[in-house]
């Protein structure tokens, strides 16, 4: 017998009507590249998406098509968050981090019609145009007193206010299947070649209701929401649906990262919850630390995209009364897998054991399943000793790669994360190792083998080797080893000099050791594990 209710389409249009209808006073407040400070409110985001929608429309974008934004965290983006999806075309978040040539490789994969950018990223948005074929016009995300005097763009750069000024904010959000896509994230693995991640609106809003949950993100209307991990980067860990969820306040911080910046917002703003990599929140504590000052309304700080060092957690929570949620996710999970907040058995354990369990990545959230295994894919026991590859499934995890000729990634229905874990008898998990080559620097990829490759292009090179060192403010940054050609005199400066251009800057290795060999196994690959051994303190020792 079937259940009596009734079928309403998860979209992620639905996510902004319930904000504007039950949340239209609640604030957006926004830090612009333009220097000042913008404040409106939910009503007003959706009057102007809708705005927007009509505005797509009038350029030509049809349902299906790729819409990409090269943009900080501000209220213009989150408008073409909900103006994209809502209307059925598909929102394409670009990575300002990455080389000029992987963007226009990603824009011209996606076959991105248009492209909106903040006005920051001009210079980059011209070299990309150079080399794209897809985008038809470029938007500046600025108003008319803001454009740009002069530029070089080949093809035709309109303005987004008077987009938004010459439509009007009738707009009826169209009765999209839950099931099509919503949205497009690009993640970049040791082939160099980025991999695009598709998501629904079924999987949005899905991915919404599970991270707002308490034992997640733990998010509600009496929260003001800084989300400091980027828009250009899986969704802002879902932070921006949530808000219009549960009708939070948001705080965009723009451009300005620093640690100084984020201090004056989050005790302007009155911020009770952020979300961040480790890096910033180093830079964070350190400005409120030579300060003497402290937080007066921020009571929870998420930790993800990279480690947590115990200090840091304790440094929030013993000095200044902030709870660390420590999370872990990828790309290829919208991005939230697993969020570390604590049993009720857990509350009585000494400071010490429970500082242990929140150097673990957590546990699951509703709608993801994980396990380990082994090499034969025998699922191991969770002792919190065993360790294993960890394999996830859920709704809101991927089975594929956009426009992708490769094999597709599931085994046996489980996704690889291609990360090495252990999971104790609780379902805490805990990240132990990367069964990649990938190097994780500051919450962000880079790929060891684009490192390689641009080595080996000196004509002094020999042999190149990229490892992940360990680094006691990136977590890790790449270290090149290097084998040089016999007789060449070949130094660290001139070969890290050699990368300029090449690779984005913060890809660049910090430092070069020159080895007389590299070790070669069985079936003829580098064993970059036994490097790894001699080498991976090289940046912690030479402090």
């Amino acid at each position: 017998m079937e259940g009596l209710m009734m079928q309403q389409p998860l979209r992620v249009a639905s996510l902004l009507t319930h904000a504007e209808r039950h949340h239209g006073s609640q604030e957006i407040v926004s830090r612009r590249v333009e220097g000042d400070i913008h404040r409106y409110r939910f009503v007003e985001l959706a009057q102007r998406a809708r705005r927007m929608a009509n505005a797509l429309a009038g350029l030509g974008i049809k349902a299906g098509d790729r819409v990409g934004t090269l943009a900080w965290n501000g209220y213009r983006h989150m408008e073409l968050y909900f103006a994209v999806s809502g209307s059925g075309a598909v929102l394409h978040t670009l990575n300002p981090r990455l080389h000029v040539d992987q963007l226009a490789y990603i824009i011209d994969h996606a076959e991105d019609q248009v492209v909106f950018f903040d006005l920051t990223f001009l210079p980059l948005i011209e070299a990309v145009a150079q080399r794209v074929q897809s985008p038809k016009v470029f938007v500046a995300m600025t108003d008319r007193a803001h454009m740009p005097a002069t530029h070089t763009l080949p093809i035709m750069l309109l303005c987004y206010e008077d987009l938004i000024d010459s439509h009007t904010q009738v707009f009826d959000w169209p009765p999209l299947d839950e099931n099509c896509a919503s949205s497009l994230c690009y993640t970049s693995g040791t082939t160099g070649h980025p991999k695009g991640v598709l998501y629904s609106h079924r999987s949005t809003v899905l991915h919404t209701y599970a991270a707002a949950l308490p034992d997640a993100l733990n998010c509600s209307a009496r929260d003001v929401i800084l989300p400091v991990v980027p828009m250009f980067h899986v969704n802002a860990w879902g932070l921006p649906y949530i808000a219009c969820m549960v009708g939070a306040k948001l705080v965009f911080p723009g451009p300005a990262l620093d640690g100084k910046s984020l201090y004056e917002l989050i005790e302007a703003e009155q911020v009770t919850l952020s979300a961040g990599v480790p890096t910033v929140w180093q830079g964070l504590l350190r400005h409120v630390g030579e300060r003497g000052t402290t937080f007066t309304s921020m009571r929870r700080t998420v930790v993800g995209g990279a480690p947590c060092p115990t200090a840091m957690t304790a440094e929030f929570q013993e000095r200044y009364r902030v709870d660390v949620l420590h999370a872990w996710g990828m790309t290829e999970l919208s991005p939230v897998g697993t969020v570390c907040s604590f049993k009720a058995h857990q509350l009585s354990l000494s400071p010490q054991q429970r500082y242990s369990i929140q150097a673990t990545q957590g546990r699951a959230v509703f709608g993801i399943d994980m396990k380990i295994v082994d090499a034969d894919g025998s699922e191991l026991p969770w002792n919190g000793i065993s360790a294993g590859d960890l394999m996830v499934r859920g709704p809101w995890v991927t089975r594929g790669y956009f426009r992708s000729d490769d094999a597709q990634p599931l085994v046996d229905g489980w996704f690889p994360t291609g990360d090495v874990a252990k999971i104790d008898p609780d379902g805490f998990m805990q990240i132990t190792d990367r069964s990649k080559d990938v190097i994780k620097s500051g919450g962000e990829w880079i790929s060891s083998i684009d490192i390689e490759n641009v080595a080996c292009l000196h004509p002094d090179v020999a042999t190149a080797v990229c490892i992940a060192a360990k680094h006691p403010k990136w977590d890790e940054r790449p270290l090149l080893l290097i084998v040089k050609k016999p007789g060449r005199s070949l130094d660290s400066d001139e070969l890290l000099a050699f990368f300029d251009g090449r690779v984005a800057k913060w890809w660049r290795p910090d430092a070069v050791v020159f080895i007389d060999e590299v070790p070669i196994g069985a079936t003829g690959k580098v064993l970059k594990n036994r490097l790894r051994e001699l080498y991976q303190d090289h940046y912690v020792s030479a402090r």
